[in-house]
């Protein structure tokens, strides 16, 4: 603001600018520097504030092309192409592991039978009144209960079924594993035994069987999985296919993966524990 004001000292005239007094000529000076400025609202500065240096910097910005986007889910999906069969193959195989501990539960439970039964096998007639086969999972599956803790049912297996096993739940009541014939009939018995259906049809008398009867330990297959679990095939007939390959228990507590082609053929001519030749003084692979 310039006010203007008269001194009484005389010509030249003063002028109080600013609360400084300018004479003569400094006046004209003074008010072409001190000119009016120029307000603005508050909602024009921040406007300005807001709208101008903003927009540059994110037009300006380091963002994705199309392009680049493009490369990245290109090399995402090629990533997981490579890792996801290595993470199925590895969940198959502990899934397998268990199976394979399963057995060997089962195999410290027989070994408990023995040594109160006087190292005889399991042994009942067949068929039981269920309806079912000793050799069946359902069917010896009482006699092994109580060294796996009792209360052994569809809803609560314990270590009788396979995890992954996806059929036994609804058809087989939640047992995977089928216990050899062999044990509890003579290999005279076994060896008048030529098809599949023997083992569930005209049953023969049953014959309790010793442990310090069995040839060849290690070669004799105890209890096994019926299905191909750990290698899904179409028409899974269990013991009755040359297809796919099964976790076997041995009398001497081994346990084993063997496809059905390693087993050696039984008196039916397929892979069936069941129907070794000569019984449990036979073999069903040669480790």
């Amino acid at each position: 603001m310039i006010r203007a004001k008269t001194s009484n000292t005389g010509w030249p005239p003063t002028v109080a600018i600013g609360g400084w007094l300018w004479t003569g000529s400094a006046v004209k000076r003074a008010r072409s520097v001190f000119t009016p400025l120029e307000i603005k609202s508050p909602d024009q500065e921040i406007g300005r504030f807001l709208t101008c240096p903003v927009r540059k910097k994110f037009s300006n910005g380091a963002g994705f092309t199309l392009v680049e986007l493009l490369v990245v889910i290109a090399i995402i999906t090629l990533l997981l192409s490579i890792l996801l069969p290595s993470l199925r193959k590895a969940k198959s195989m502990a899934i397998r592991v268990k199976c394979a501990h399963n057995l060997k539960q089962i195999d410290l439970a027989v070994s408990f039978y023995l040594n109160e039964y006087d190292n005889t096998y399991p042994c009942v007639q067949d068929p039981l009144p269920a309806g079912y086969w000793l050799w069946m999972g359902r069917g010896w599956r009482f006699l092994v209960e109580p060294y796996l803790g009792g209360n052994i049912d569809v809803n609560n297996p314990s270590v009788l079924f396979c995890p992954q096993d996806h059929i036994a739940k609804d058809k087989y009541e939640s047992t995977s594993y089928a216990y050899s014939m062999a044990f509890y009939h003579s290999p005279e018995q076994i060896d008048d035994m030529n098809s599949p259906a023997d083992t569930y049809t005209n049953p023969k008398p049953s014959i309790p069987q010793k442990s310090m009867d069995v040839a060849r330990p290690s070669g004799k297959i105890l209890i096994g999985e019926w299905l191909s679990n750990h290698l899904p095939i179409g028409d899974d007939k269990g013991w009755w296919c040359w297809q796919g390959g099964r976790n076997c228990l041995f009398v001497d507590g081994q346990v084993r993966f063997l496809k059905a082609g390693q087993i050696r053929p039984a008196r039916d001519g397929l892979p069936d524990a069941n129907l070794t030749i000569r019984g449990i003084k036979g073999l069903d692979y040669s480790p």
